[in-house]
Protein backbone atom coordinates (compact mmCIF):
# COMPACT_ATOMS: atom_id res chain seq x y z
CA UNK A 1 0.00 0.00 0.00
CA UNK A 2 1.32 3.49 -0.94
CA UNK A 3 1.83 6.17 1.78
CA UNK A 4 -0.75 8.76 2.04
CA UNK A 5 0.27 11.78 0.43
CA UNK A 6 -0.20 14.84 2.59
CA UNK A 7 0.41 18.62 1.70
CA UNK A 8 2.72 19.12 5.18
CA UNK A 9 5.90 17.37 6.24
CA UNK A 10 6.89 17.25 9.44
CA UNK A 11 10.36 19.70 10.49
CA UNK A 12 12.33 18.93 13.34
CA UNK A 13 15.38 21.15 14.95
CA UNK A 14 17.38 19.76 18.06
CA UNK A 15 20.06 21.37 19.67
CA UNK A 16 23.25 20.07 21.50
CA UNK A 17 25.79 21.75 24.17
CA UNK A 18 28.75 20.06 23.42
CA UNK A 19 31.07 18.27 26.25
CA UNK A 20 34.38 19.06 24.20
CA UNK A 21 35.64 20.54 20.70
CA UNK A 22 34.49 18.26 17.93
CA UNK A 23 37.97 16.69 17.35
CA UNK A 24 38.79 15.94 20.85
CA UNK A 25 39.16 12.57 21.95
CA UNK A 26 36.15 12.66 24.03
CA UNK A 27 34.39 13.39 20.84
CA UNK A 28 35.17 10.94 18.90
CA UNK A 29 32.78 8.00 18.55
CA UNK A 30 30.46 10.80 17.97
CA UNK A 31 32.55 12.49 15.19
CA UNK A 32 33.56 9.59 13.51
CA UNK A 33 29.80 8.45 13.25
CA UNK A 34 28.12 11.67 12.06
CA UNK A 35 28.67 10.66 8.60
CA UNK A 36 27.28 6.98 8.28
CA UNK A 37 24.61 8.10 10.83
CA UNK A 38 23.10 11.14 8.24
CA UNK A 39 23.82 8.39 4.91
CA UNK A 40 20.97 6.07 7.36
CA UNK A 41 18.99 9.42 7.46
CA UNK A 42 19.39 10.05 3.83
CA UNK A 43 18.05 6.89 2.80
CA UNK A 44 15.26 6.62 5.58
CA UNK A 45 12.22 5.82 4.54
CA UNK A 46 10.01 8.86 4.70
CA UNK A 47 13.03 11.29 4.92
CA UNK A 48 13.17 14.26 3.19
CA UNK A 49 16.06 17.12 4.15
CA UNK A 50 18.34 17.61 6.24
CA UNK A 51 20.63 20.44 6.77
CA UNK A 52 23.83 20.79 5.84
CA UNK A 53 26.73 23.35 5.98
CA UNK A 54 29.97 23.51 4.39
CA UNK A 55 30.82 19.20 5.16
CA UNK A 56 27.96 16.95 4.69
CA UNK A 57 26.55 18.02 8.26
CA UNK A 58 26.01 20.69 9.73
CA UNK A 59 28.38 20.85 12.74
CA UNK A 60 30.46 23.88 11.38
CA UNK A 61 26.96 26.22 11.87
CA UNK A 62 26.49 28.01 15.01
CA UNK A 63 23.77 29.75 14.75
CA UNK A 64 23.54 30.59 18.53
CA UNK A 65 25.71 33.06 20.50
CA UNK A 66 27.25 29.71 22.36
CA UNK A 67 30.03 28.79 20.30
CA UNK A 68 29.10 25.17 21.77
CA UNK A 69 26.20 24.91 20.75
CA UNK A 70 25.55 22.73 17.41
CA UNK A 71 22.17 22.14 15.44
CA UNK A 72 20.60 19.72 13.71
CA UNK A 73 17.31 20.50 11.32
CA UNK A 74 15.64 17.65 9.03
CA UNK A 75 12.20 17.21 7.43
CA UNK A 76 10.18 14.09 7.40
CA UNK A 77 7.52 12.63 6.03
CA UNK A 78 5.66 12.21 9.64
CA UNK A 79 6.20 11.34 12.88
CA UNK A 80 6.78 7.71 12.68
CA UNK A 81 9.51 7.95 10.20
CA UNK A 82 11.38 10.36 12.10
CA UNK A 83 10.80 8.12 15.40
CA UNK A 84 11.80 4.83 13.17
CA UNK A 85 14.70 6.39 12.29
CA UNK A 86 15.87 7.93 15.60
CA UNK A 87 15.50 4.78 17.49
CA UNK A 88 17.16 2.50 15.43
CA UNK A 89 20.71 1.05 14.40
CA UNK A 90 23.79 3.41 14.78
CA UNK A 91 21.54 6.39 15.83
CA UNK A 92 20.00 4.73 18.42
CA UNK A 93 23.40 3.55 19.76
CA UNK A 94 25.00 7.27 20.11
CA UNK A 95 21.48 8.62 21.21
CA UNK A 96 21.77 6.90 24.34
CA UNK A 97 25.57 7.51 24.39
CA UNK A 98 24.78 11.47 24.65
CA UNK A 99 25.59 12.03 27.92
CA UNK A 100 28.89 11.25 27.03
CA UNK A 101 29.22 13.83 23.92
CA UNK A 102 26.83 16.60 25.00
CA UNK A 103 25.68 18.58 28.36
CA UNK A 104 22.70 17.95 29.98
CA UNK A 105 20.37 21.51 29.21
CA UNK A 106 17.46 22.44 31.73
CA UNK A 107 15.09 23.77 28.79
CA UNK A 108 13.60 21.90 26.01
CA UNK A 109 16.38 20.84 22.46
CA UNK A 110 14.13 19.45 20.13
CA UNK A 111 10.97 21.43 18.49
CA UNK A 112 8.90 19.58 15.97
CA UNK A 113 6.21 21.50 13.64
CA UNK A 114 4.63 21.11 10.49
CA UNK A 115 5.52 22.49 7.24
CA UNK A 116 3.47 22.99 3.91
CA UNK A 117 5.80 20.08 1.15
CA UNK A 118 8.30 21.36 0.01
CA UNK A 119 9.24 24.11 2.55
CA UNK A 120 12.74 23.86 3.35
CA UNK A 121 12.34 25.57 7.01
CA UNK A 122 15.61 28.54 7.82
CA UNK A 123 17.75 27.96 11.13
CA UNK A 124 15.70 30.98 12.44
CA UNK A 125 12.05 29.53 11.41
CA UNK A 126 13.53 26.36 13.61
CA UNK A 127 14.67 28.56 16.79
CA UNK A 128 11.73 30.52 16.82
CA UNK A 129 9.89 27.39 17.31
CA UNK A 130 11.93 25.82 19.54
CA UNK A 131 11.63 29.33 21.08
CA UNK A 132 7.91 28.90 21.81
CA UNK A 133 7.84 25.26 22.70
CA UNK A 134 9.98 26.18 25.43
CA UNK A 135 7.83 29.55 26.39
CA UNK A 136 4.56 27.47 25.88
CA UNK A 137 5.09 24.03 25.75
CA UNK A 138 3.50 22.02 23.01
CA UNK A 139 0.90 23.64 20.90
CA UNK A 140 0.34 22.78 16.90
CA UNK A 141 3.17 25.43 15.95
CA UNK A 142 5.64 23.65 18.10
CA UNK A 143 5.68 19.94 20.01
CA UNK A 144 7.48 16.89 20.62
CA UNK A 145 7.16 13.49 19.88
CA UNK A 146 5.51 12.89 23.35
CA UNK A 147 2.93 15.43 22.18
CA UNK A 148 1.93 15.58 18.34
CA UNK A 149 -0.51 17.52 16.84
CA UNK A 150 -2.19 16.86 13.24
CA UNK A 151 -1.24 18.73 10.22
CA UNK A 152 -3.34 21.06 9.43
CA UNK A 153 -3.69 23.93 7.48
CA UNK A 154 -3.40 26.61 10.75
CA UNK A 155 0.35 25.49 11.74
CA UNK A 156 2.37 27.39 10.24
CA UNK A 157 1.02 30.52 11.67
CA UNK A 158 2.11 31.63 14.77
CA UNK A 159 -0.85 31.07 17.99
CA UNK A 160 -2.56 34.11 18.91
CA UNK A 161 -2.55 32.63 22.29
CA UNK A 162 -0.90 28.95 23.18
CA UNK A 163 -0.91 28.38 26.80
CA UNK A 164 -3.34 25.52 27.06
CA UNK A 165 -2.14 22.56 28.36
CA UNK A 166 -3.06 20.21 25.95
CA UNK A 167 -5.44 21.82 22.95
CA UNK A 168 -7.90 19.58 21.32
CA UNK A 169 -6.14 17.15 18.52
CA UNK A 170 -3.17 16.33 20.46
CA UNK A 171 -1.65 13.35 20.97
CA UNK A 172 0.11 12.05 23.97
CA UNK A 173 2.76 9.19 23.37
Amino acid sequence: MAAESTPFELAQINIARLKAPLDSPQLKDFSDNLDPVNAIADTAPGFVWRLQGEGDDATDLRPYEDEWIIVNMSVWRDPESLTAFMYQGTHRELLARRREFFERLDEAVTALWWVPAGHLPTVAEARERLDHLRAHGPHPYAFTLRTTFPAQETAPLAPERADQETPQGATQG
